[in-house]
């Protein structure tokens, strides 16, 4: 297990680097212009004197390679350099939102694994009977439903019509401190509508596999031994059926990442997602930066992690192969 580790490691490097490059080379061919993003209005009347004090001062006057070596160097000795968009430093942008981001997508993570799972596992129990037919059924709709179309459906229908939760927020509008029971509330709400939008890919991979697994000679000979249905289902064909899903787990950080932001800025749930368009739209070097380098390594891990529990699931796959 070490091993894998280290190897992943030593190869997420370079994938990192390069992507750091590749952000800056977009963000210089963009049409966005950062001094005049960063200026604001004060930019439309400024002279061209100032514009280019002002571009120097950013350093976005530099040429592209001397801009990211800069950025590169600073950032392996801690430094992440200054967000202009923000007007702060790039790590305390970071440190104030990814906490949020993480809870949020940890929480519609569990959602669509666990809730994913047990339906899989009711539908393969019996194929082609009214609970898979339904289940299935609305799981092929909700994998062509777009993210930020469930989340504002939910915000009308809970939130507008029935009035039982926040519509977004962090907390109560008149509330001016952060706690526990707010949080749980406002999270309800973003964690379902990206759980759900998840939750399709991992029934119907948990399902097949379940299906298949039922019907594998090991299987076969757990009931002619006797056992019980729920130790066939759950101790051996589960198990069996397990496999391809978790190899589904690394393959879907990209786009439980994608889906949390939409659902953040639905949701004004105060993660990274408004740092990103504002990094984005502003071409903010250093933030744009950090925040690809951020996903690119969840990607990483998520995929270390999906190989990792894919070997402690099945023996026969050795973490050094």
């Amino acid at each position: 297990m070490g091993r894998m580790a280290g190897r992943r490691a030593l190869l997420a490097v370079p994938v990192l680097v390069a992507v750091t490059f590749g952000v800056f080379a977009v963000a210089a061919a963009s049409p966005f212009d950062p001094v005049k993003a960063y200026a604001g209005t004060a930019g439309l009347t400024a002279s061209q004197e100032n514009l280019d004090q002002l571009r120097a001062n950013l350093g976005v006057d530099q040429p592209l390679v001397s801009r990211w070596w800069n950025w590169l160097t600073s950032a392996l000795g801690g430094d992440l350099g200054e967000s202009a968009v923000m007007r702060q430093p790039v790590a305390d942008v970071i440190g104030e939102r990814l906490g949020w981001s993480v809870l949020l997508a940890a929480t519609a993570f569990t959602i669509a694994v666990v809730l994913g799972t047990a339906l899989g596992v009711l539908a393969a129990r019996r194929p082609g009977r009214l609970l898979d037919r339904c289940v299935s059924s609305a799981a092929y709709t909700l994998e062509a439903a777009p993210a930020f179309w469930l989340g504002l459906l939910a915000i009308w229908l809970f939130a507008l019509e029935l009035d039982v939760l926040p519509a977004g927020g962090l907390t109560d509008a008149a509330s001016d401190t952060v706690t526990a029971g707010q949080v749980a509330t406002h999270l309800v709400l973003p964690a379902a509508v990206l759980g759900i939008s998840q939750l399709p890919w991992f029934f119907l991979y948990v399902r097949q596999g379940v299906a298949d697994a039922l019907d594998e000679d090991p299987v076969r000979g757990a009931r002619a031994r006797g056992l019980r249905e729920r130790t066939v289902l759950l101790g051996h064909a589960l198990r069996s059926g397990m496999l391809p899903m978790l190899t589904l787990i690394g393959s879907r950080v990209p786009e439980l990442i994608t889906g949390a932001l939409l659902v953040e800025t639905v949701f004004s749930w105060p993660g990274i997602a408004a740092a990103t368009v504002q990094a984005a739209t502003s071409v903010d070097f250093p933030l744009l930066a950090a925040l690809t380098v951020l996903a690119t390594a969840a990607v990483v891990l998520g995929n270390l992690f999906s190989d990792l529990l894919y070997a402690i699931a099945d023996p026969r796959v050795g973490f050094d192969g």
